[in-house]
């Protein structure tokens, strides 16, 4: 008969995993923008952002309130590797008048409070940071703000609802004049993991399972729609004590549950919290033990005043009458004292009775535990996780076996979790100290990066500045008395004209200008069904050929187009060739080509000052296999602009934004002083990357820029290449996260081998870090390859610190590019100009920000020009055919 009543109180597993279930569904609920309005779980931002690290330091004063006593301590945090704290509390009670009061009753209290301890401790003259344990539901908007949702435990203060509590807690210190400075409002439960977290940094969840429940934990920034941004984590604050508000756990609360809510002072409201919490679980006994006395199962029927008075049985009387050893013998002593005169059946029965209640509160706390430790594990994408969960409450502490159920609870639910119970010492206030030191940390942390990325956000008069310069730089080049002592060199290339149509014939097309060569076989078909067919094989270029004799490089050249023709099985036919060469070339006909000097690691010696058509001729002389019709040099900034000028004529300006940075452009003949004659246009290739080398944008140049010149090939040669293109942007990340390591503010300060190692940050990284679709986990991944084992703050400012190097890049770029445009503005006398640039190079193809903030600088920087950027798809290779076709074209025109 005792089981009959106890029945509905006996939870098996599944209706365990079922509850587990049930609150999963509640949390992705709170957490929605749509769906939180009516979610009665809430899941509350906290705005704590950030787990300690061990390097927090300082004296600070914590004050917290939620419990029936109000307690004020003060907090030293030692910076000495070893997580050490120390801490001096005072408690102060809190009267029913302050509890049940007015809200400047109450705040005057704490004020009160802290000062007296203030001039206990002798703190008075020192302005100490404070954090703020308020055990309440509040919506915070930051970490220092937060506006009461309701009242909860035995607090009922007027005025408080729906105002910040941060404030009126400011006035009333001002008031009593306490030097203090509030940094930071923490609910106990979050105190209750920063505490825990500072001793063990696996500590992500909080669990508070005393007069009051609830458990917070840290939750990707990216599922929290309440809060902006989706960088990191953020604790969450369940309040998980309104679970079963609206109505999700009617089918498993008993006519037990349902008296004891109307008998409190919230009916309807904190529905699990009264299933669970050590300050209702006392009552449902009574309740349970008062129907069972009234039917005759208990103490002869007879029903004695202790039994029906409320809250007459406490959580200390059930704990007791659990206890192993002395249960029975308490248990007869408890209920003596309240005139019940047990028999030795009565006691049993009452002793089962706390058993089946504290059990139940045990496996539904396990239960929504459980759904939190599920969605950690899946939010991490493991199959099996280890963490550790931040505990405290009364409930849990005192109760003899509590504890024990409740782990055994979590691990049968959620097998794939290794989980480790870890007490809170110092409990909440020690946390809300935590909080505190971790935001002043943050609040320093912040400062300091601020100040070492600030140099890389150029401001639109800097980029005004950087694009007039580049204009002067270009009317240097053109001119025939400055062209010599030009930094940007404004080659002209012999192209005269872009595609017309008529161009047909195949066309072999090499193509150099990294660590891959291509050789391409290329057919033009004319007339209305114009097409181009292309068949091209790559060629891997070893560093050893990049870095030895040119006859090596040039040799192993012709043996890649040997083997291609092999391939292609067109050994035997004299094809014309078109060389796109992507290294700076001073040019006297479009067959001729002096290498000026060798960028992008290229070292090759006895090349620079020679011409490279000879050089390639000469090779293939030494091989006597096959012969070539060399036709064309070009470089592979103008392959680009030929092969979008195929598609569209208004196709006037090329540019690469890849592993080099350049641009090409037709300028009027007129304007070019270093050519003869002055009728039509010609491609100008600008070398534009050595923009810079005479020093007029040095004061744009940080102290990572000159590190990466200084450890280049080239020291002091292309300045703006290397501030641009992507083969310097990771060596200017690695450099950064070096200097922010050594500064503590990364890596936990420890700069590890990987990165020491010149090249290992590789731009293709920071494609792969900025994307949008990459969360933090996966950017934590790609730094675990690196051998850099960071934290999920540490890929926040990885993220950060690429974001800033290939914005400022695109910044750059556009700046360049504006000034070009402009220039053909002007020289077309025009109010507005139309024209498509076209554009290659995988910084602009792959990096996912690079295209969209180019093309909106150049939109502010030459607001007068619409241009249309059209991605070049087939390459430079295509664009040597397209430029031999022409020079074919306009050779045989010019001898008829």
């Amino acid at each position: 008969q005792v089981d009959r009543y106890l029945y509905p109180l006996r939870l098996s597993d599944d209706v365990l995993l079922d509850v587990m279930a049930r609150f999963q569904a509640e949390m992705v609920k709170g957490l929605g923008r749509d769906t939180n309005p009516t979610a009665a779980v809430k899941m509350l931002p906290s705005f704590v952002r950030s787990l300690p690290d061990g390097s927090e330091k300082g004296d600070f004063l914590a004050v917290d309130l939620g419990g029936s006593q109000f307690r004020a301590h003060q907090v030293r945090v030692f910076a000495d590797g070893k997580q050490s704290s120390q801490l001096e509390s005072k408690s102060y009670p809190t009267p029913k008048e302050v509890t049940q009061g007015n809200g400047a009753e109450l705040f005057d209290y704490i004020a009160d409070c802290l000062s007296d301890f203030m001039e206990t401790k002798n703190l008075k003259h020192k302005k100490l940071p404070l954090g703020f344990t308020f055990s309440f539901p509040c919506k915070q908007t930051k970490l220092e703000e937060g506006v009461l949702l309701a009242w909860t435990k035995h607090f009922r203060v007027r005025g408080v609802q729906d105002t910040d509590v941060v404030s009126s807690l400011r006035r009333a210190l001002q008031k009593h004049k306490a030097n203090v400075d509030v940094l930071a409002l923490v609910n106990d439960t979050v105190g209750t993991m920063m505490t825990c977290g500072y001793d063990d940094q696996r500590c992500e969840v909080g669990l508070i399972i005393g007069t009051g429940t609830n458990a917070c934990y840290m939750e990707e920034m990216r599922h929290i729609s309440l809060v902006e941004g989706d960088e990191g984590r953020m604790c969450i604050n369940t309040e998980w004590g309104a679970f079963g508000d609206d109505g999700a756990l009617d089918d498993l609360r008993t006519e037990f549950d349902r008296e004891l809510d109307l008998g409190s002072l919230n009916p309807g409201k904190q529905l699990f919290e009264k299933m669970i919490s050590s300050l209702y679980l006392g009552e449902l006994v009574r309740l349970i033990l008062l129907k069972m006395t009234k039917e005759g199962l208990l103490f002869n029927g007879k029903v004695s005043t202790a039994l029906l008075t409320k809250d007459k049985i406490e959580m200390k009387h059930v704990s007791a009458m659990e206890k192993d050893k002395e249960g029975l013998s308490n248990t007869k002593e408890i209920l003596t004292d309240l005139n019940l005169f047990p028999s030795e059946e009565d006691c049993v029965a009452v002793q089962h009775v706390c058993t089946i209640v504290s059990f139940r509160s045990a496996n539904l706390c396990a239960a929504a535990l459980a759904a939190i430790l599920t969605r950690l594990r899946e939010n991490k994408k493991l199959l099996r996780m280890r963490t550790t969960v931040g505990i405290d409450g009364g409930l849990y502490k005192t109760h003899p076996k509590y504890a024990k159920r409740l782990h055994k609870a979590v691990r049968r639910l959620v097998p794939t979790c290794d989980v480790r119970f870890l007490l809170s010492a110092g409990g909440s206030g020690r946390g809300a100290a935590v909080v505190t030191a971790v935001a002043r940390r943050l609040g320093a942390q912040r400062r300091r990066l601020d100040a070492a990325l600030a140099p890389f956000l150029l401001p639109l008069p800097v980029l005004r500045e950087v694009r007039d310069s580049m204009r002067a730089e270009l009317e240097y080049g053109l001119k025939r008395e400055t062209q010599a002592k030009a930094t940007v060199k404004m080659l002209p290339t012999y192209v005269c004209g872009t595609p017309d149509g008529t161009e047909k014939g195949k066309f072999l097309a090499l193509d150099l200008g990294g660590t891959n060569f291509r050789v391409l076989l290329v057919k033009i078909k004319s007339g209305r069904r114009r097409s181009v067919q292309m068949y091209n094989k790559i060629f891997a270029i070893p560093l050893e050929i990049m870095q030895g004799t040119g006859e090596e490089l040039f040799d192993h050249i012709v043996q890649c187009i040997a083997d291609f023709l092999e391939y292609m099985g067109i050994k035997g036919a004299r094809l014309p060739l078109g060389f796109t060469f992507s290294f700076p070339c001073r040019q006297a006909s479009i067959d001729k080509g002096t290498l000026v000097g060798w960028t992008k690691g290229f070292k090759a010696t006895d090349c620079e000052g020679e011409d490279v058509v000879d050089m390639l001729r000469e090779a293939i002389r030494r091989r006597n296999e096959f012969d070539l019709d060399i036709v064309a040099v070009v470089n592979d900034t103008v392959g680009t602009m030929m092969t979008c000028g195929y598609e569209d004529p208004n196709c006037e300006i090329g540019l690469i934004a890849g592993t080099g940075s350049n641009v090409c452009y037709m300028e009027d003949m007129k304007n070019i002083e270093i050519v003869e004659g002055n009728e039509g246009k010609m491609c100008i290739n600008t070398e534009w990357g050595a923009f810079g080398d005479n020093g007029c944008i040095d004061h744009i140049r940080t102290k990572y820029d000159r590190e990466v010149d200084e450890g280049s090939l080239n020291p002091g040669k292309q300045r703006y290449e290397k501030m641009t293109s992507g083969m310097y942007l990771g060596e200017i990340v690695r450099q950064i996260l070096i200097d922010l390591t050594k500064q503590g503010l990364l890596f936990r300060g420890h700069v590890s081998e990987s990165l020491r190692k010149r090249g290992i940050f590789e731009t293709k990284f920071l494609s792969q870090i900025e994307s949008d679709r990459l969360a933090l986990l996966q950017v934590r991944r790609i730094l675990q390859q690196l051998g850099l084992d960071s934290t999920c703050e540490d890929s926040i400012v990885v993220k950060e610190v690429c974001g800033v190097v290939s914005t400022r890049a695109a910044r750059l770029c556009g700046a360049g590019l504006a000034a070009v445009l402009e220039k053909k503005r002007e020289n077309q006398g025009m109010e507005r100009l139309q024209i498509t640039v076209g554009v290659d190079g995988t910084l602009y193809k792959l990096h996912p920000h690079f295209s969209r903030v180019l093309r909106e600088t150049v939109k502010e920087l030459a607001p007068q020009c619409d241009v249309t950027f059209m991605l070049s798809e087939d390459g430079s290779g295509k664009g040597a055919a397209l430029i031999t076709a022409v020079a074919k074209r306009l050779h045989n025109v010019g001898q008829k």
